[in-house]
């Protein structure tokens, strides 16, 4: 495992850097640049070390053994619970649930929350910029239970029209369900004050964080957010694993959303009595080794300190943003003065793919295409981008990499 206490005050790049193996391959005979973290960040040494001990050592199903290795995994398994609730300031670990990613923690909500408190003409508020995990799911309660979904509109520039929301609220609104960080434009919404908006007029809050828990210190009590979901595989730890906040007494109120194994306090065939959250919504054998190494993943980012990870990229996101700009032929899509840790844009007279494809040829790892948010695409006019997305490894040589890959694309097709 990796040793962080003696780990120097200020963010250092170079060391961070080599924490993360991947780092070190060539990509077509070039160093890797990997600008493409939004989607799914790389894993530091001391996340595959944590999960590659587990499988070596300890490992076991947990909550059902009193054996040594069972117990002992268990134990492993539930810390990480009390580690998350931490990172968020969640005033009980038991608001903290399990899932396998953020798009099941919403599904979780709108099949649990969703069908047993909405009716028929009752109203939720999405945005302009949601990823598809936060559409979908309230569409298909839309289509199955009649209720109504309403868009809060975005400028030209990205930003979120906080009093253009606040005209879509009525007394049917239930829940609001929006992004903290679009994982497109990098836009940050104001959610603190869209939180207060929406219980001001009785509704719920469901905030989409997998981008906002890479890029900003969160604090649920302080936002005030009913629900906050959220994927752990791009803050450093693996796929297969998310989580769910919710406030306590909003969980106690709501059904399970699987029926299974580990879910229940005791079962017979005439009745069955379900455990207490967050219990009550993890049905089956969990992601053990997952979690474990999600764990792993908040002990390293937090060994650094999430300030100085935070300060870093905003450094090297600015930079980037700037310099795109500067760039004859760039289109930049996302110019809110509040954003983070995500530069989309497109290359006049070539399509998002091909761009692509020739900055993977030079060693640069981007995302293209409509990045799980077709209607935000439609909002723009446009069928893709090209997004380059950063963590806490990433620095000005990278941007200037992703610069001159963008030239020799506008050279070959010019």
């Amino acid at each position: 495992m990796n040793d962080l206490s003696n780990r120097p005050i200020a963010f250092d790049v170079a060391k961070a850097r080599a924490d993360f193996p991947i780092l070190s391959k060539e990509i077509y005979g070039k160093p890797l640049v990997f600008l493409d973290s939004g989607a799914s960040a790389q894993k530091p040494q001391a996340v595959i070390d944590a999960m590659t001990y587990v499988m070596r050592e300890e490992y076991a199903n947990v909550h059902r053994g009193v054996h040594y290795l069972s117990q002992h995994t268990t134990m492993a398994y539930e810390a990480v619970r009390g580690k998350i609730a931490a990172h968020i300031n969640a005033s009980d670990e038991n608001e903290v649930v399990f899932t396998r990613g953020a798009t099941e923690a919403i599904n979780l909500v709108a099949a649990s929350w969703g069908r047993k408190n909405l009716q028929e003409g009752d109203e939720i508020i999405v945005s302009e910029m949601e990823h598809h995990s936060n559409i979908v799911p309230w569409q298909m309660l839309r289509d199955e239970l009649g209720i109504v979904l309403k868009v809060a509109p975005i400028d030209d520039d990205g930003n979120f029209l906080l009093d253009a929301f606040e005209t879509l609220l009525s007394d049917r609104t239930k829940l609001v369900a929006i992004t903290h960080v679009s994982n497109v434009l990098g836009t940050v919404v104001p959610i603190k004050e869209v939180a207060a908006l929406a219980h001001a007029r009785g509704a719920l809050m469901l905030v989409d964080g997998c981008q906002g828990i890479v890029h900003m210190q969160i604090d649920v009590q302080d936002l005030d957010v009913d629900f906050y979901a959220f994927s752990g595989h791009k803050l450093y730890g693996p796929t297969a694993f998310g989580v769910l906040y919710g406030k306590k007494d909003v969980l106690a109120d709501m059904p399970p959303y699987q029926g299974g194994g580990d879910m229940i306090a005791s079962v017979s065939f005439e009745k069955t009595i379900y455990a207490e959250p967050p219990h009550r919504f993890e049905a089956g054998t969990p992601p053990i080794i997952e979690a474990i190494g999600f764990g792993a993943a908040l002990d390293y980012v937090n060994g650094w300190g999430m300030d100085q990870i935070i300060a870093h990229e905003e450094d090297v996101h600015r930079y980037a943003q700037d310099r795109l700009k500067q760039l004859p032929g760039i289109t930049v899509y996302g110019n809110a003065p509040d954003k983070q840790g995500i530069v989309s844009f497109l290359v006049d007279g070539i399509h998002a793919h091909d761009v692509g494809t020739i900055v993977d040829r030079c060693g640069v790892a981007v995302r293209v295409g409509h990045h799980c948010a077709e209607p935000l695409m439609q909002r723009f006019g446009v069928e893709a981008m090209a997004r380059a997305s950063f963590g806490m490894y990433n620095t000005k040589e990278d941007v200037d990499a992703l610069l001159e890959a963008v030239k020799t694309a506008q050279e070959f097709f010019g």
